[in-house]
């Protein structure tokens, strides 16, 4: 799944850590095959052995089970697998390396698988620093406009310097990246081509629990592979703050998949292979696909202007349990129970408070929390909705506008300005990071560094450090870090992620 493949740890930070199920395997499904193409052969009107020839003949024939026809993958891979790309990339990632007096120096065990046991016991060598260090990765894609537009991961070309697109008659073309979106992990590529073969793009609502689905891709390099299985769940929402509603598959999808696509047996593409759940790296029995309605949405907008924008609601919301629905008076354990209401955003306005069950959106209704993101993603800013609400015994309607997410850091900004802020005393600039981000480095939450003056920039805190926690306290968001900061006197201790260490700085607070 990591565009770098050279590196087991990189691979393994891709992919999220979770328990593996059951996997069809190739041999069940030829076994199937054969039983139904050969079935037992019956003699109508003979009887069977033991039985009277009168009953058999005044018995009414068996009717015989009805046959399943398994699709024939090798037409749709004849069909659209010319259309099916291997994109290389070559790209740089920053690693640490130490000082030491009026020089400097790279690690002195280089690759060395024991690199880490050995450094333990060198003790300090002064402040840490980063180095730009060559990568390659391998990912798929596809290609859906005859002019050179090609649809892929955004993860696949996360800091290239240089992509590659290679076609199945070994043509190769340099691509230029038009733009990604690593919200919904999309990213749109375009090649100097003419008259390229094409994939048709399906609907992702259409498609079905339990039918046959296809992937063709370039699994550890491997290219055009193809593999199948069948539709697991649909709008699964995964812990990584992307509100994708994915589409879950048994088909196997290892590190070089990214970006390939999901096909039904029509020959249609419904998705993109995005993500897998593994413990070893590899593939386990779950993969994820990004619905391709979503990904035609980004599509549209970074061709038309270069750039996504998202809507937003503004409300943080968690699961109903049963509990919640007893404490509610709710029938059933569902829908969206809203924690909390963003000052001044789109929700306040549309008059949603902490504490409401929002059950429907647009009369679509929501079952799980994740519903609710994910729904807003698939909106526009600007987009009217109607949400049905449970509030304190009874069904509200609430109708509004959905605001735009870029909105979001603005309004942030403007709160930070009121009163002794966490930048004014530390002298940081923090966003939260995305999805992405946090399967790169391993982290289900931190705040990315993006500029360190003052304060915290003499005590040795520098751009691109994510900053793990303050004072001990675990820090998700900017206004955690001003909670903590507003507490402190004196000085605060840092906890920062740079590199693959971790180190305590302490801030004396300007």
């Amino acid at each position: 799944m990591s565009k770098t493949v050279t590196a087991s740890m990189t691979v393994k930070r891709v992919v999220a850590a979770l328990a593996a199920v059951g996997v069809l395997g190739a041999g069940a499904a030829i076994a199937v095959q054969k039983s139904n193409a050969a079935p037992n052969p019956q003699v109508v009107g003979q009887a069977a052995p033991g039985v009277p020839a009168n009953a058999a003949a005044g018995a009414p024939a068996p009717t015989p089970a009805p046959m399943i026809a398994l699709p024939d993958f090798s037409v749709i891979v004849q069909h659209n697998g010319p259309a099916v790309v291997n994109i290389s990339v070559v790209g740089s990632t920053k690693t640490s390396f130490q000082s030491q007096g009026q020089g400097e120096r790279g690690e002195p065990f280089g690759d060395d698988p024991f690199l880490e046991f050995f450094r333990r016991f060198q003790g300090p060598q002064g402040q840490g620093r980063t180095r730009d260090v060559p990568t390659h990765g391998v990912g798929s894609g596809f290609i859906v406009s005859a002019d050179g537009i090609i649809l892929t991961n955004a993860h696949v070309v996360r800091d290239a310097q240089e992509v590659t697109v290679k076609l199945t008659d070994r043509r190769e073309f340099r691509a230029k990246v038009l733009g990604s979106d690593p919200k919904t992990d999309v990213a749109v590529l375009k090649i100097d081509a003419k008259n390229l073969p094409v994939v048709p793009l399906g609907r992702s609502n259409d498609v079905k629990v339990g039918e046959w689905v296809l992937a063709i891709g370039s699994p550890f390099g491997l290219e055009n592979t193809v593999t199948a299985g069948v539709v697991s769940a649909k709008g699964r929402s995964l812990p990584d703050d992307s509100n994708v509603p994915f589409i879950q598959t048994d088909v196997a999808i290892n590190p070089g998949n990214s970006g390939g696509p999901l096909f039904n047996t029509r020959g249609e593409v419904v998705g993109i292979n995005s993500q897998i759940y593994s413990q070893s790296g590899g593939y386990q029995g779950l993969s994820f696909a990004i619905p391709i309605d979503v990904a035609t949405k980004i599509r549209d907008q970074i061709v038309k202007t270069g750039k996504v924008v998202h809507a937003r609601l503004g409300v943080t919301v968690q699961e109903i349990g049963q509990d919640f629905a007893d404490s509610f008076k709710l029938a059933t354990p569902e829908g969206a129970l809203v924690a909390n209401v963003e000052r001044g955003g789109p929700a306040e306005k549309i008059g949603l408070k902490a504490g409401d069950v929002i059950r429907a959106m647009n009369g679509q209704k929501i079952i799980q929390s994740g519903d609710l993101p994910a729904m807003v993603a698939l909106a526009a800013p600007g987009d009217k909705i109607s949400l049905e609400v449970w509030r304190q015994g009874k069904t509200v309607t609430l109708d509004g506008k959905l605001g735009n997410a870029s909105d979001r850091s603005n309004l942030a900004s403007a709160q930070d300005e009121q009163g002794p802020s966490a930048r004014m005393r530390l002298g940081l600039a923090l966003r939260p990071l995305d999805p992405q981000e946090k399967r790169q480095v391993g982290l289900p939450s931190g705040l990315l560094i993006e500029d360190a003056r003052g304060a915290a920039a003499s005590a040795g805190v520098q751009p691109g450090d994510v900053l793990l926690s303050v004072n001990g306290r675990p820090v998700n968001s900017i206004g955690d870090v001003r909670d903590v900061v507003s507490k402190s006197d004196k000085s605060v201790a840092l906890l920062i992620l740079r590199g693959d260490e971790r180190i305590f700085i302490p801030v004396r607070l300007g």
